[in-house]
């Protein structure tokens, strides 16, 4: 796929429920072949907006378009969805339940049973084919479900909290599974609201708060937008040097270490003349770029 192609396209997207506006005249064009990330806190409209564009619920106004046309029955066989909500059928076999959901996509015979296995292998899950849903723990269970959505190969997979509950190790095979399908041309939609997956494979991304969207374009664009950098220190000495908001907008005190964001207008150069003057030892005085979490915060805080 072109990465010039346009898979999904929203334009003035609107969505109430009652008083309560959960997505307010959102646009937004996601490319092909991409790992686009749907980022926001919780209740920021970010499964609403992803219902609209698999059609479970209509939008009040504005257009939805998949694939360049409004979504039908055809069009929702090549998508994959993976739902913030988890359902399997508890007393089903797995085998059972993948065979149910592969059906309704047309997957059946032989390329059905190649597939199973072929992915019960890849989420290391193959020798639970045979047991019902209640005996697998929690983090099988969604493993599962995501099988359910990559079964029928499909060309967009929307996932929505993916790693939700998930253990680290768990956590890492899903992003490797993820990056894989990206570089065989699938486009990825991540909704999410843990900024360090995000920022990990995330190509583009829209940061929505409060129903609107704050940002739209690639990490890149983000992070050079953002025109500030963190400071990584550790130092003795310097006491309260960290803490002046003219110098620095925020603190993350770590083990050994202090991440400093600077202040809009702040120099790096004035916080290192600052902590030495102050008598500060300094043992590391380094520049990072900011970080995606620490650029959503301040993103969503101003937008209070």
């Amino acid at each position: 796929m072109s990465a010039n192609r346009i898979t999904v396209k929203l334009d003035r997207v609107r969505k109430s429920f009652g008083d309560f506006t959960a997505v307010k005249d959102l646009s937004l064009t996601i490319r092909a072949g991409r790992v686009f990330g749907l980022l926001g806190p919780n209740g920021a409209g970010k499964t609403t907006t992803i219902r609209m564009m698999v059609n479970i619920t209509a939008p009040d106004s504005g257009s939805v378009e998949v694939f360049g046309r409004r979504i039908d029955s055809e069009l929702q066989n090549r998508i994959g969805y993976l739902p913030e909500e988890r359902g399997l059928y508890r007393r089903m076999k797995v085998v059972d339940q993948l065979r149910f959901f592969a059906e309704l996509k047309n997957v059946r015979g032989k390329v059905f049973t190649s597939r199973i296995d072929e992915w019960l292998a890849r989420v290391k899950l193959s020798e639970w084919k045979n047991k019902r849903s209640m005996e697998l723990s929690k983090g099988m269970q969604q493993k599962i479900q995501f099988v359910t959505a990559v079964l029928h190969d499909p060309e967009l997979l929307i996932l929505d909290e993916p790693f939700s509950g998930l253990d680290p190790i768990n956590a890492e095979l899903l992003k490797e599974i993820v990056i894989d399908l990206k570089r065989k041309g699938k486009t990825i939609i991540f909704s999410t609201h843990q900024m360090e997956v995000a920022e990990k494979i995330c190509d583009d991304i829209c940061l929505i708060n409060r129903a609107e969207k704050v940002f739209e374009g690639s990490l890149r664009e983000l992070k050079s937008s953002f025109g500030r950098n963190s400071i990584a220190v550790r130092c003795e000495g310097g006491d309260g040097v960290l803490d002046d908001p003219a110098l620095v907008s925020k603190v993350v005190r770590h083990a050994d270490e202090a991440q400093a964001l600077l202040a809009e207008g702040a120099s790096a150069q004035t916080l290192l003349r600052r902590l030495i003057d102050s008598g500060a030892t300094i043992e590391k005085f380094e520049m990072v770029e900011p970080s995606l979490n620490d650029i959503f915060i301040t993103k969503v805080t101003e937008h209070q």
